[in-house]
């Protein structure tokens, strides 16, 4: 079985969202999904980053997004900005289930901090979580919570969502449409790239528009990452990535983890979970194409999107793995997808 490191996950937020059924939900598993223990065992899951994700409340009058999605064109309205003193305590409620899920798997899962913790993780049979927050709604404008949060393990942060932050604006939910819809970086956020370099946490680019990510490359002096993003030249939503930031990724000795979400692989945008491999397959050779073997693997999005039903969930992650053989991947490529790209860009961002 190939160990499979995956740059993205959302199981903290059903945690979050049902706190009395945690046990369920990730030790013995509900049958609902993307994530549990045992199908984390089953399916060959490593290891990953773990999203802190502060969820919009609901809209009175919002329209049914999952079916606007299955019928593009479509275009979601961005929800408002969610103040600090309504996103920090949800944060540290889930940075708590991260760390209940380590109390409570009895040595089977890990937090970790460094490349050394989770090589040593693999090597033990357990399974090792990064903290990782998707969207810095937590962090206040001094950056004082960015510093609490890295000494409890938060070692990769994405500035926004897609609704915007103090930090920056993300890119709304579009199809067809292009990166490019919006202002760059704040000066907060400016001083929030700077501190993330200086604590060697990874800046992460999957929400980013298109002048967020050019401040980004501009300023910071590690690896562009994005850990669960597509190739925008295949399917052209506003999330996935162009040639030219591919290049600029390359160029940093980054990463792109490919994220299974539907409406980023199908060229038809639709969020439909029918569908075969060739999407995958499409985005996985334009990524290897434009990043060099080195510098792409897996950003899932289990828990947090729609994914295709060849994988189904996370015990089907070896059914991606018999795809690339299939296409014609040889092992020691697979390996680099799978593990040990993610390792070279994480050393290259933690320097450990």
């Amino acid at each position: 079985m190939q160990p499979v490191f995956d740059g993205h996950n959302d199981i903290l937020l059903r945690l979050q969202l049902q706190p009395r059924k945690r046990d369920q939900i990730w030790l013995t598993g509900e049958g609902r999904g993307h994530l549990d223990l045992p199908r984390m065992r089953q399916g060959g899951f490593a290891g990953g980053m773990f999203a802190i994700y502060i969820p919009s409340p609901p809209a009175p009058g919002a329209p049914d997004y999952d079916a606007l999605m299955d019928n593009p064109p479509y275009e979601v309205e961005l929800p408002a900005m969610i103040p600090l003193g309504v996103a920090q305590p949800v944060a540290l409620g889930m940075a708590g289930h991260l760390m209940w899920m380590e109390r409570a798997s009895d040595g089977a899962f890990r937090i970790c901090r460094s490349v050394a913790e989770i090589e040593a993780a693999r090597a033990a049979g357990v399974i090792a979580g990064v903290m990782h927050m998707e969207g810095a709604e937590a962090i206040d404008p001094d950056l004082d919570a960015l510093h609490a949060f890295h000494a409890m393990g938060l070692r990769s942060l994405g500035p926004v969502w897609s609704r915007p932050t103090i930090f920056g604006h993300g890119v709304p939910f579009r199809f067809p449409g292009t990166p490019d819809t919006g202002p760059g970086l704040t000066d907060a956020g400016k001083r929030l790239i700077r501190a993330c370099n200086d604590l060697k946490i990874v800046v992460d680019l999957s929400h980013m528009n298109e002048a967020g990510f050019n401040d980004i490359a501009a300023l910071s002096d590690a690896p562009l990452i994005a850990t669960h993003s597509n190739a925008h030249a295949v399917t052209p939503s506003t999330r996935n990535l162009t040639d030219r930031q591919l290049a600029m990724i390359r160029e940093s000795g980054g990463m792109v983890g490919l994220n299974f979400a539907t409406v980023f692989l199908r060229e038809d945008g639709k969020r439909s979970a029918d569908m075969g491999w060739e999407p995958v397959l499409r985005h996985l050779d334009h990524l290897i194409t434009h990043l060099g073997e080195d510098h792409v693997g897996f950003g899932s999005d289990f828990d947090g999107a729609e994914i295709p039903q060849g994988i189904g969930d996370v015990a089907g992650l070896q059914n991606l793995i018999a795809a690339l053989q299939a296409h014609g991947y040889d092992a020691a490529l697979i390996e680099k997808l799978a593990w040990s790209n993610w390792m070279g860009a994480l050393r290259r961002t933690w320097g450990a």
